[in-house]
Parts: structure tokens; C-alpha cells; sequence
């Protein structure tokens, strides 16, 4: 018997291109149905055939080099025109389906043509087949979507800060995307934090630029205040609902940016409702909500300690103004007569010991259950 005839390229890839058809019109859902066993088999084994003839019907470059123009000619034909038709939170959509059926692609496909991953890859130091098709992805359709995508996210983001409800588990799909872009190298969260997050610290310390002078001017003190703690709560949630973790001291760090630190001056010296007025009143609510509020800034709690020490002081000069005046006024009402007791003092020495403890005792509480012990 003679050697068996060698399958040429040409023969060889009308028979693969068959099965990246049929693959295409599953992914495009048109009717066809999955691959039986058989059919894999007959994929897999055309793949092996090329790659292990002898030179010079060793095929393994040239189907490396298919492998990727078939991403390529599916995106080109398919997958761009698809995504161009859209915008907005309809842009979203085809683009979390479309990246679905991507990664379907390459899970498929890595499959049938795996004999290049276990030997002509690892030979030649080449892209593993699935990075590969993950780089086609990244060239075509991430770098001309992006921009469109993070723009329809960010007013996704905008109208939830405004209350309307919006798709969260869509958004957290879409930065998925730029996240998964990334890879698997070291340097993995580039494109999440190049393409999306820089623009949504930009954005986020914008919108609260405009809402902190919105609030300054109509607010009192303790208004500002819950507010001001509602929407760092919410800035959270945000971060536990769909951005990613690392997100987290970035994003917040912006909001009190604009609501704590550059307001400071102007919330704590508000005249009818400022720090020295919630003492004065002994709003202790409202002052534990300002020692939290500011105790997430470094340096934040330096002017709230100088109003509590200044009014403190206050209050002391005031007892001791008292129980001078009164002293002075009984002496000359009661001339020499009234001597005051060796080991007790009199009666007004004795009531200012009292209300002196008693001061300390208010204030002293007010660090406890206030300012959390904070001295």
C-alpha cells in the first residue's frame, strides 16, 4: 500500500471553514444546531492532520494565521455593523451580547484547532490561541467602542445619582468588559482605569462641585450634613453594585473632596447653624454625624476641635465671670460678716465647684458619645 495522500491547505480549510460557519450562524442565532460529536472530531482531526504531516505539508503557521483571521472577517462582517447601529443603553446591550459571543467563539474554536496550543504555540513562544482571540477583540471592537461605551455608562451613572432607577447588573457587565480586556498581565486593570474610571473620578467631582454650592447656599449646617453622608453611602453602594473594588478609596476620596473639604469653612461657621451653635444647643446628633463626616479627611477634625476648645472655654469663662460677680456682690452686701468655711468655702464657692463638674461632665460626655473618644 502507498503513503496516504497529504491533506493539502485548501482542503484541509474548506473543511474547517465549514465548521466556523455553521459556528457563525449559532452565534448570529440564526437555525442551526450544536455540534454533535462527530462533527467536533472531524474538526479537531483536520487540525491534527495539517500540523503533523511532513514538511512541507506541515500547515501550523498558515493555520495560525487563519485561526485569527477568521476573529478577524467575523468582526469586520458581523460584529462591528451590529454595534454601529447603536447608542446609548441599546449600544450596552448588543455590546454584553456581542462580547458573550466572542468569548463563545474563542472557547470554540481554541477547541478545534488545540493541537497548535499544545505544540506549534509552545515552540515558537506565540500568543496562546485564546489571548489571541482576545486581542482581536481588543483591536477591533474594544478600541473603536470604547469611548461610546464609557459615555453611555456614565450617564447611566449620572441619572441613578439623580434617583432614576437604571440597569446595574448591565452596567456591571459593561465594565466587565474593560476589565476582561485588560488580560492577564500584571497590568491587567489599565484599560478599566485608562478608559473608564479616570473619566468617572472627573465626572463624579464635577457633579459634586455643582451640588456642594447648591447646598452651601440653601442648606443649614445639619441639612448639609445628612445629606452630605447619604450620598457617600450611596457612592458605596455604588462601588458594592456594579464598579469594581478598587474603585472604592478613589471614588470617595473625589466626594469628600468637593462636599467636606472645600466647604468646611463656610458649613462650621454657618451663623444661625454651625458648629459652635450645634454646641451651644447640644445638637449631639448633629455633631456625631460632623466627627464621622470629617474624621474620613486627614486634618478634617482640627476646626471641629477648635470650635469644641473655643466654646468650652467659653462656657468655663462664664462660670467663673458668675460666681466672680455674685462673690463680689455678696462682700458688699455682707461687708466682713459672711466668712467663708476653712474646709468648704462658702455657699457660692461651693455651687461653683458644682457647676464646674458639671461642665466638665457634659463636655466629657460629648467627647464620648460624640466624637467617639476622640482627644
Amino acid at each position: 500500500m502507498g503513503d496516504k495522500r497529504p491533506l493539502e491547505l485548501r482542503e484541509g480549510w474548506e473543511i474547517m471553514q465549514l465548521g466556523i460557519n455553521k459556528l457563525i450562524r449559532i452565534l448570529e442565532g440564526e437555525p442551526e444546531e450544536s455540534f454533535n460529536a462527530e462533527e467536533y472530531m472531524n474538526l479537531y482531526t483536520t487540525i491534527y492532520n495539517m500540523c503533523t504531516q511532513k514538511p512541507p505539508h506541515d500547515y501550523s503557521e498558515q493555520l495560525y494565521v487563519k485561526y485569527k483571521e477568521a476573529f478577524h472577517l467575523y468582526t469586520v462582517e458581523k460584529v462591528l455593523p451590529a454595534l454601529r447601529e447603536h447608542r446609548d443603553e441599546v449600544l450596552l446591550r448588543e455590546l454584553y451580547h456581542r462580547w458573550g459571543n466572542h468569548k463563545l467563539m474563542v472557547r470554540w474554536l481554541s477547541r478545534f484547532f488545540c493541537y497548535l496550543d499544545r505544540y506549534y504555540v509552545l515552540r515558537h513562544t506565540l500568543p496562546a490561541l485564546k489571548d489571541v482571540g482576545l486581542q482581536c477583540f481588543r483591536d477591533l471592537v474594544y478600541s473603536e467602542m470604547k469611548k461610546k461605551a464609557r459615555e453611555a455608562v456614565l450617564r447611566l451613572v449620572d441619572k441613578e445619582r439623580e434617583g432614576e432607577l437604571v440597569d446595574r447588573a448591565l452596567i456591571k457587565n459593561i465594565l466587565g468588559i474593560f476589565i476582561e480586556v485588560g488580560g492577564r498581565s500584571l497590568t491587567g486593570m489599565d484599560c478599566y482605569e485608562r478608559d473608564f474610571e479616570e473619566s468617572l473620578l472627573a465626572e463624579t467631582g464635577a457633579y459634586y462641585q455643582r451640588k456642594a454650592a447648591l447646598w452651601i447656599e440653601q442648606d443649614s449646617c445639619p441639612e448639609y450634613m445628612v445629606k452630605a453622608e447619604e450620598h457617600l453611602r450611596l457612592e458605596e453602594e455604588r462601588v458594592d453594585n456594579y464598579l469594581h473594588s478598587s474603585s472604592k478609596p478613589r471614588l470617595l476620596k473625589e466626594v469628600e473632596l468637593e462636599v467636606l473639604s472645600v466647604h468646611q469653612t463656610a458649613l462650621l461657621q454657618k451663623e444661625f447653624s454651625g458648629c459652635a451653635v450645634l454646641l451651644r444647643d447640644d445638637k449631639t446628633e448633629d455633631l456625631a454625624r460632623m466627627y464621622r463626616l470629617y474624621n474620613r479627611i486627614r486634618g478634617g477634625l482640627d476646626p471641629v476641635a477648635e470650635v469644641f476648645r473655643s466654646h468650652v472655654e467659653a462656657e468655663g469663662s462664664k462660670l467663673v465671670k458668675a460666681v466672680t460677680e455674685e462673690l463680689e456682690s455678696k462682700k458688699e452686701k455682707d461687708g466682713a460678716k459672711a466668712a467663708p468655711s476653712k474646709d468648704t468655702g462658702t455657699p457660692v464657692e461651693q455651687q461653683f465647684v458644682r457647676s464646674l463638674l458639671d461642665l466638665h461632665d457634659k463636655y466629657l460626655a460629648y467627647v464620648s458619645t460624640c466624637f467617639a473618644n476622640c482627644s
